[in-house]
C-alpha cells in the first residue's frame, strides 16, 4: 500500500474541512489505486476528526445495484441531525438530496459473526428504521466529476444526515413502497425505485466491512442505505421534506 498518496490524499480532505475549500482533486487524481486505499483515507479524516469517540455511530452504504460493488464510509456525527432540522452555518458547498431508509442495529456483531451471516440473519439484526436525507457534497472542487475513488475517500461524497423519528423495523413490499420528496414547491414521487429492491439488502457486506481486522460493530450503530430518487439539485434555503407512505417523514432547512 502506498502510505505516501494515502497520506498526501488525507491530508488534502483535512485541510478542505478545516479551511471550508475544496481541494483539487486533477493534482491527485491517481493518487489511489483501489478502494482499500480510499478507505485507508477515510480512517485517517475519521481518525484524525476524532468521529469514532463521540458515542454512537453512523454509516452509509449503498450501490448502483445488486451486481455492483457495495461502498461504505462512516459519517461525521456532527452532520447528523434529528428531524425537523436546520443546517444553519453547516458549510456545504453543493446540496444535493437523497431521499432513504436509514436502519439501526439492535445487537453488536464483530468478525466471526458477520462472516456467518446470511441475508435473513443480518436483517434479524435491525431493530428499527427510519427516513433518512441525505446531503450529497463533496471536498473536491470537481465534485461529482472526480475520480470515483476520490470521491470514495471523501465518505462517498458525503454532507450530512437527517433522521426521521425511529419505529421498529420490519420487512415490507419494497417493490409498492412510495417516496414522495418536495424541495421548495418542487414535489417528486417514486415507487418501489430503491436500487436494490430491498434496503437491508446490503446490510451482510456492510457489516463485515464494518467489523474487518477484527473490529467490532455496537448495538445502537445506524447505517442509511440509498437513495430512491438519485440525487437531487436543492438551493441553500430550500426546506426538503422526505416522507415513505407507513414509515415516516424527515425535513431539514438548508
Amino acid at each position: 500500500m502506498n502510505s505516501s498518496n494515502i497520506d498526501r490524499v488525507a491530508q488534502a480532505l483535512l485541510s478542505a474541512r478545516r479551511e471550508g475549500r475544496c481541494a483539487d482533486a486533477e493534482l491527485i487524481a491517481t493518487a489511489l489505486e483501489n478502494a482499500d486505499q480510499a478507505y485507508a483515507v477515510q480512517a485517517i479524516v475519521a481518525r484524525t476528526l476524532a468521529w469514532e469517540d463521540a458515542g454512537t455511530a453512523y454509516w452509509k452504504s449503498g450501490g448502483a445495484s445488486r451486481d455492483a460493488t457495495l461502498t461504505h464510509a462512516r459519517l461525521p456525527p456532527a452532520g447528523v441531525w434529528a428531524s425537523p432540522a436546520q443546517s444553519g452555518d453547516w458549510p456545504f458547498t453543493w446540496r444535493g438530496i437523497e431521499a432513504e431508509i436509514a436502519l439501526r442495529l439492535g445487537a453488536s456483531v464483530d468478525a466471526a459473526q458477520a462472516a456467518g451471516l446470511d441475508y435473513a440473519g443480518a436483517a434479524a439484526l435491525v431493530d428499527a428504521m427510519a427516513v433518512s436525507i441525505e446531503v450529497v457534497d463533496s471536498r473536491w472542487q470537481q465534485g461529482l466529476a472526480a475520480p470515483a475513488l476520490l470521491k470514495l475517500a471523501d465518505l462517498q461524497s458525503h454532507g450530512a444526515l437527517v433522521l426521521g423519528e425511529w419505529q421498529a423495523y420490519a420487512d415490507r413490499d419494497w417493490a409498492t413502497q412510495r417516496c414522495r420528496v418536495n424541495i421548495g414547491a418542487e414535489a417528486i414521487e417514486r415507487r418501489g425505485t430503491h436500487s436494490m429492491g430491498d434496503p437491508a439488502y446490503g446490510l451482510l457486506a456492510w457489516l463485515r466491512h464494518v467489523t474487518r481486522e477484527g473490529r467490532r460493530v455496537e448495538a445502537g450503530t445506524v447505517v442509511t442505505t440509498g437513495t430512491w430518487v438519485g440525487i437531487l439539485p436543492a438551493s441553500e434555503g430550500d426546506l426538503v421534506t422526505a416522507e415513505f407512505e407507513g414509515i415516516g417523514y424527515a425535513s431539514v432547512r438548508l
